[in-house]
């Protein structure tokens, strides 16, 4: 039974994109470990792996909103959440 999920482009490269930035974020670590927690705006210390997790935490509620309110196509929601990662990895 393969056909219970539609796997288009777009799911995979989602998909590849969140496997990609996980191990983007663990060479960073091997790389140059510690990553020092920062206190941003939001008042509580993150390192780049809780900020990674905020963006995509976000990102997710942002899309899925988007989706709701607009339905298709999904660009402005794209848009806002990479704005949205940006943010996060800029001052949080």
């Amino acid at each position: 039974m393969a056909g219970w999920m539609a796997w288009t482009w777009p799911t995979a490269g989602f998909f590849i994109f969140i496997f990609c930035a996980i191990a983007t974020m663990g060479f960073l670590e091997w790389r140059h470990p510690g990553g020092a927690p920062r206190r941003g705006v939001l008042g509580i210390d993150t390192t780049r792996g809780d900020r990674l997790f905020l963006s995509l935490l976000g990102s997710a509620f942002i899309l899925l909103a988007w989706l709701g309110i607009f339905s298709t196509p999904i660009y402005g929601g794209v848009v806002l959440a990479v704005l949205w990662g940006t943010f996060v990895f800029m001052k949080v």
